[in-house]
């Protein structure tokens, strides 16, 4: 029987200490992250030695606070912690060696405010289990469903229809949306109001965009609000209430109905007569009692006839009465019957918004 040479065994035992090692660093946190960690610190370290002995115009000390800012997007905390250490290190050292006028308080403030901010960042990005812009782009892509979720179906010849919705302060995320869809020749929209604004509201409203708007496709029109209330109740947990308002339209004959639950009232425009008229449809609002029934009212589209969907950002004014606030909708939709449904409404919805901090939205659906 062949025996393993002495170089054989060592270089076995050397491959074996290798593995242990290696298993060792993948199993502690401070090194889950070890090659941008090593990188950052070398790079702070170089920094450093730079400032002593290189041209201080490419080696100015400041440049430190590079390696935190990356750190701040890259690490988790322990990891963090290690490299703020270091770098404070470099930053002593390089004082030590070229005087407190090369790197004064100033610097030294600015540095460690820059720290605390970037451990913070870094904790929450560790608790949302996501580093680096991962976060941000989850973020924008929830967003884009959300708005994806808010478009409505494409319609027959002889229908139109226009969603608009804005949210409080500019922000991409609001309480305010709309889910639809189209079986055949039946129209379902929903407007919904989740409670709060911006982006508070914004969170709620996109658990539930996806939970409504698989509601809206999957049970009976009669019975969407009553499903969603009784999510609410079972998944709400004291989160606040939600209004929304329900249409449902048979895109060959024009007959609708509608439901509210806590909802202002759906507005229909009569061609023959010229006049806008709120529908009378009312409900309590979403998550609140439970067994609550929705009784619909119902209508029909002729030919020239629309009707509007929309939320109280619309039209409510602190200190003033909501008939008040319908009156005004009423008033500035006139300019729709000229303008068109399509083009007049986001210069509607800009006009009634205008000076109002709160989420918004609108749906228009109309008949030539």
């Amino acid at each position: 029987m062949n025996r393993p040479t002495p170089t054989a065994r060592i270089a076995r035992q050397a491959r074996s200490l290798v593995q242990r090692a290696l298993a060792l660093l993948r199993r502690k946190v401070l090194f889950r992250y070890r090659l941008v960690l090593i990188t950052l610190v070398t790079i702070a370290v170089g920094i450093g030695i730079g400032s002593v002995w290189g041209p201080t115009a490419w080696f100015p000390p400041s440049a430190v606070i590079l390696t935190v800012l990356a750190g701040g997007l890259l690490l988790k905390r322990k990891s963090l912690a290690f490299l703020l250490a270091v770098v404070a290190a470099v930053l002593l050292a390089t004082a030590y060696a070229l005087g407190f006028e090369q790197v004064g308080p100033g610097l030294l403030v600015t540095i460690g405010v820059t720290a605390v901010l970037a451990y913070l960042l870094s904790g929450v990005r560790e608790r949302l289990g996501v580093q680096g812009l991962s976060g941000e782009k989850m973020l924008l892509e929830l967003r884009d469903r959300l708005r994806a979720q808010g478009r409505l179906p494409d319609l027959p010849k002889g229908w139109g229809r226009k969603a608009v919705l804005r949210q409080a302060g500019g922000s991409s995320f609001g309480g305010d949306f709309v889910v639809s869809m189209r079986h055949g020749d039946r129209l379902e929209v929903a407007v919904v109001d989740v409670s709060g604004k911006g982006v508070d509201a914004g969170t709620r409203a996109l658990l539930l965009s996806g939970a409504f708007g698989g509601l809206v496709s999957a049970v009976p029109s009669s019975e969407f609000l009553a499903h969603c209330n009784d999510f609410l109740i079972r998944t709400a947990d004291g989160e606040g209430f939600v209004t929304a308002v329900h249409l449902s339209i048979d895109l060959t004959t024009g007959e609708y109905t509608v439901a509210s639950a806590g909802h202002p009232p759906a507005v229909h425009f009569d061609s023959g007569t010229g006049a806008w008229l709120p529908a009378d449809a009312k409900g309590v609002v979403l998550g609140v009692i439970p067994e609550t029934g929705y009784v619909p009212t119902s209508g029909r589209l002729r030919s020239g006839d629309a009707i509007l969907l929309y939320t109280d950002g619309l039209i409510e004014t602190p200190g003033e009465d909501l008939d008040a606030g319908v009156d005004r909708l009423l008033g500035a939709a006139e300019n729709l019957v000229g303008t068109g449904f399509g083009a007049g409404a986001p210069a509607l919805v800009d006009t009634l918004s205008k000076d109002k901090n709160d989420d918004c939205a609108l749906v228009v659906i109309w008949r030539s």
